[in-house]
């Protein structure tokens, strides 16, 4: 026998080892609370999840006999925009998972606390296909709704049917919707219809609205091309069966020189609160680097869901230094967050679209933020105005 046979021979046996040593200490490593706050919300050491939290028997083919070399059969690239319910006194994540290859699948990880110990289950879920196989599946939004059925809203991107000759790049996006009682077992219901040609970002109000379901929409002419599009908007369903919506209007317009000048689409489901429907939203600009995806919060009316009552100015949340970093740089998104009984929030959010990280909070400092938050005025003179008020409030309470 060759020495580099029986040095390959003795690398193999130890990696294996070594592989399920490491990956264990990851999961079960501990997560802290930073000591940086701003007073709205306290960001984590660490990612909560990161491709490397995949599970091993994922990505290898544990077999030595077929796999004597220890090499990935599977890679996976990313794990990020997670979707979020809380179910059984577990913390639940809806995670799209990303292959090496590009394509995205959603699994679930689960926490015992929240914020750290986050672990895959056995298994990605497999979403039944219907009439139009999807190509790529992604962000899922986790919805419990009032009529009883755990609804997950994603979105199913194919090729455009219409791109010219040449053209691989050319994608329709639309939403796609399962429901389960589970978690396990999930049913396919119809793609979502609608009056535009393409719905990246839907996602269900967890309670009925004058007997309909209630959806946040966030409408675009092309897949990535706002066009005359654009907002956050809300329609109306009659049945989940034939996901029609109806009566469809932007509530929140995209505006210039704001954080959500390009585009501003939902993050997950509001929170209902004493004060009004919590809203946790992505905004988006452009800059000479490229887009920057920054994250808002807002605050609508009880009675009339539609009606904006609170809406502060600039962004609640964006990414730090370590967070502009990734396959798609200076993004922070988010589709879930989890109220707890005690009132703390969690927010789950993805950075540069390569790992999840969670930041919590409380309700009753987010009521606080949206209410007390000044609102954005437009223009640098309001906003030297808006400091210089604070200023004056503050005198003799300073030195």
């Amino acid at each position: 026998m060759k020495p580099s046979e029986t040095n390959i021979s003795t690398r193999e046996i130890f990696n294996f080892k070594l592989l399920k040593e490491k990956h264990r200490h990851l999961i079960e490593r501990e997560n802290k609370p930073v000591c940086e706050s701003n007073g709205v919300f306290d960001r984590f050491e660490f990612p909560i999840l990161t491709a490397a939290h995949t599970p091993l028997h994922w990505r290898y083919d544990l077999n030595r006999q077929t796999n004597p070399f220890g090499m990935e059969r599977f890679g996976i690239n990313a794990t990020f925009n997670p979707g979020a319910i809380k179910w059984k006194d577990k913390y639940l994540l809806a995670v799209r998972v990303e292959g090496a290859d590009r394509k995205s699948f959603i699994a679930i990880a689960e926490s015992p606390n929240g914020f750290n110990r986050f672990e895959f289950w056995d298994s990605p879920i497999l979403i039944p296909q219907n009439g139009l196989p999807d190509t790529n599946v992604y962000d899922m939004r986790l919805v419990v709704h009032e009529d009883g059925w755990i609804y997950g809203i994603f979105c199913t991107e194919r090729k455009d049917p219409k791109a010219p000759k040449g053209d691989t790049s050319s994608a329709v996006a639309n939403a796609g919707i399962v429901r389960s009682k589970d978690l396990i077992n999930w049913e396919r219901l119809p793609d979502l219809i609608s009056n535009s040609s393409q719905q990246r970002n839907v996602v269900l109000h967890p309670e009925f609205v004058n007997g309909k379901y209630a959806v946040y929409t966030r409408p675009q002419d092309e897949f990535i091309e706002v066009g005359s599009g654009g907002g956050i908007g809300i329609g109306y369903i009659d049945h989940m069966e034939n996901p029609v919506v109806q009566d469809e209007i932007i509530m929140h317009q995209k505006m210039y020189h704001t954080i959500y000048e390009l585009k501003n689409g939902l993050g997950p489901a509001p929170i209902k609160t004493r004060e009004g429907w919590l809203h946790l939203a992505h905004g988006v600009r452009n800059t000479a680097a490229g887009l920057r995806y920054t994250l808002y919060l807002f605050m609508t009316d009880l009675q009339d869901i539609s009606k904006i009552t609170h809406l502060p100015g600039g962004y609640f949340m964006a990414p730090n230094d370590e967070e502009t970093v990734g396959d798609v740089s200076n993004v922070l998104f988010s589709c879930g967050w989890i109220r707890d009984e005690d009132e703390t929030v969690f927010i789950y959010y993805a950075s540069s679209d390569t790992r999840c990280h969670v930041a919590v909070s409380s309700t009753e400092r987010l009521i606080d933020y949206v209410k007390n938050t000044p609102e954005d005025r437009y223009s640098s003179a309001e906003s030297v105005k808006t400091v210089l008020e604070l200023i004056f409030k503050n005198k003799g309470l300073y030195s």
